[in-house]
């Protein structure tokens, strides 16, 4: 090793003062990069030669790494590097990557966070994970294959995920014979399709993983390559912090300290800008408006703070501020809306179900949002628009969404972090998708409340009753029609001003046009949950009879009614029991296979955990069913 190795620098560091060394690696900036490309690119081996070459392994991991080299038989001897990242054992035994492998390591100039990305398609979701924070992406090319259908999908989605500098490795150039033309042929390929995807600029290198040529510096092997080594060119490109710190300032408040009666302070990493004592700042989506009064760190009060740090704020009025909501710059608000065009990466087995309520997760908010049918999906080979009506799995396409609230957002490709998002699965909270705001749809900003004088309040005292929604729900044939019928004759005699609304009816008219796959009974289920909530305001006590077989959807209505006036009856009738009723012969069809998606049959109901009440149309007759429901609504 030279003495002008900068790992030798390092290493002379360490020995002589360690302090110093501490010092200097402290104030290091970092770069976060992701290895991708299509499978067997030599994504592992060239990130086992990064932490090799930068002596990130100790010598009881080396003797390992030399041992399981030999027991597989490696070309003399010599270390299977990718052994260094392959750490899941079904990894090692397939031979490919699975999940996301990250790991740490450090020069003289930078520290580094690299991820290594699975290749096979399955397992794109994986890598949509691992680039979501990348400042850069390498993409690996086999010089013996060439441009791949992965390469192109996993390049597409780096633009998509706006990773601004983009690497073209074309590794394995030992098996071509270092041969230009070859090197030449495979970057003309790569540039022709990068521009039609919209990728401006890249930096190709021919390189080796496994040799070790234009890792971390230049090779003899190829004395026509004059660009930079891969190593020296991640130690100088600009990172995605430095770029920020220019824009507007805007901060997610992520927690509100108050550890005092006299400290009220709004701690958060600034996504965008700068902040000084002084500065004028807007609390969104309120509006509220205060100056910056203090600056917290744990080093003390700060005259300035950049972004990518994370900070404590004092403002100097005591306005309303809460998690969720963004700190920005007063002259430079963001955008408020709750109607988007997004484009979204689906990452769950489970299809998109249009209309189905989700969570919405972005910077440290969490919202409600409901997804329509997709406008398109996206080709990545063609950038083709397909027809589409969900999202499966590893599926791309442009839908339309809408929050329960208005929340201030950035376009993704002006902030990563103000408009990025994923989307969570209100039953199971996995996470289904990952998404990009676009744009705030239009009529989100010209639609606005319009305020009445005649309110619900009003509506209700004139009928003398409270609104409320009795929400019958249970198989078909569990007697809910039946039972919501006598239901509102007994509230008649009462004087009460109710209103039925039974689930083959409205398809009937309001929803004659929906069929009975899942999207459409979800879409079934939102559009009565909106006329209940129009009749509640309207003082009525609403009577619903419909199977809704989903808890997300029972849930999704109940959120839209006042707290305390859903009240959900499960009409519990056993499956047997129904079928023997099959008043209409629909389980009959059903079993026949005349009848799809039939629910108990061939579809699911999901009972609900904790109804307000749950009737046993095997003990109870119709009305006594019925005035325990009513019973109920009086209490």
């Amino acid at each position: 090793m030279s003495t002008q190795d900068p790992i030798y620098k390092t290493d002379a560091l360490i020995a002589e003062n360690i302090d110093a060394y501490l010092e200097a690696h402290q104030h290091k900036t970092m770069l976060r990069f992701i290895t991708c490309g299509s499978v067997d690119d030599g994504k592992s081996t060239l990130i086992g030669r990064l932490l090799y070459d930068s002596k990130m392994i100790f010598e009881d991991q080396l003797a390992t790494l030399e041992a399981d080299s030999r027991r597989s038989g490696t070309q003399g001897q010599e270390i299977d590097f990718a052994l260094l990242v392959d750490g899941l054992a079904a990894e090692r035994e397939q031979g490919i990557t699975i999940d996301v492998a990250y790991r740490f390591f450090a020069t003289e100039k930078r520290k580094f966070i690299v991820a290594d990305t699975p290749g096979h398609e399955q397992y794109t979701r994986n890598m949509v994970t691992g680039a979501s924070t990348a400042d850069v992406a390498v993409i690996l090319i086999d010089a013996r294959k060439g441009v791949l259908t992965q390469t192109r999908r996993h390049s597409y989605l780096v633009k998509l995920l706006g990773i601004r500098e983009v690497v073209l490795a074309v590794n394995k150039m030992d098996l071509v014979g270092y041969d230009e033309a070859v090197f030449n042929q495979i970057v003309a390929d790569y540039r022709a399709f990068a521009d039609s995807i919209g990728i401006e600029a890249f930096t190709a290198m021919p390189i080796s993983g496994f040799k070790g040529d234009n890792i971390t510096g230049p090779s003899d092997n190829t004395p026509w390559y004059t660009g930079p080594a891969l190593l020296p060119h991640l130690e100088t490109v600009e990172v995605e912090d430095s770029r920020e710190q220019n824009g507007p300032f805007r901060m997610p408040v992520q927690l509100v300290n108050r550890p005092n009666l006299d400290f009220r302070g709004f701690s958060g990493l600034i996504a965008s800008g700068q902040v000084r004592p002084g500065d004028e700042v807007r609390v969104l989506p309120s509006g509220k408006t205060s100056t910056i009064a203090r600056i917290v760190s744990l080093d003390g009060d700060m005259d300035l703070a950049v972004a990518g740090e994370s900070v404590t704020l004092t403002l100097a009025d005591e306005i309303d501020c809460s998690r969720g909501q963004v700190i920005v710059a007063a002259q430079s608000p963001l955008e408020v809306a709750d109607q988007f065009e997004a484009t979204l990466m689906w990452m769950d087995e489970q299809e998109l179900i249009s209309g189905r309520p989700y969570w919405l997760k972005i910077g440290a908010q969490t919202v409600s949002v409901t997804v329509q049918a997709p406008k398109y999906e996206v080709n990545v080979n063609t950038q083709e628009h397909l027809a589409t009506k969900t999202l499966d799995l590893n599926a791309i396409g442009v839908a339309n969404i809408t929050t329960d609230r208005e929340i201030p957002f950035a376009p993704y490709n002006e902030n990563r972090d103000l408009g990025g998002f994923i989307l969570i699965d209100k039953i199971t909270n996995r996470t289904v998708a990952a998404g990009m705001i676009e744009f705030a749809l239009r009529r989100a900003q010209n639609i606005h409340w319009q305020a009445t004088d005649i309110g619900r309040a009003h509506h209700a005292d004139m009928k003398n009753q409270k609104p409320a929604v009795l929400w019958l729900t249970g198989l078909s044939g569990s007697g809910k029609s039946t039972i919501a019928n006598m239901v509102e004759k007994k509230l008649a005699r009462m004087n009460r001003h109710t209103f039925l609304l039974d689930g083959d009816n409205v398809r009937h008219g309001l929803n004659k046009d929906l069929g009975f796959t899942e999207t459409d009974r979800v879409e079934n289920i939102r559009r009565v949950g909106e006329v209940a909530k129009l009749m509640t305001d309207a003082g009525l006590i609403v009577i619903t009879a419909f199977i809704s077989p989903f808890r997300s959807e029972r849930d999704m209505v109940r959120g839209m009614m006042q707290p305390g006036e859903f009240i959900e009856v499960f009409v519990d009738t056993p499956l047997e029991v129904a079928e023997e009723r099959d008043v209409k012969g629909l389980y009959a069809k059903a079993r026949a296979g005349d009848l799809k998606n039939f629910t108990g049959i061939d579809s699911p109901y999901e009972h609900p955990e904790a109804p307000e009440l749950r009737i046993d149309t095997t003990e109870l007759s119709v009305e006594e069913a019925a005035d325990l429901i009513i019973a109920r609504l009086i209490d």
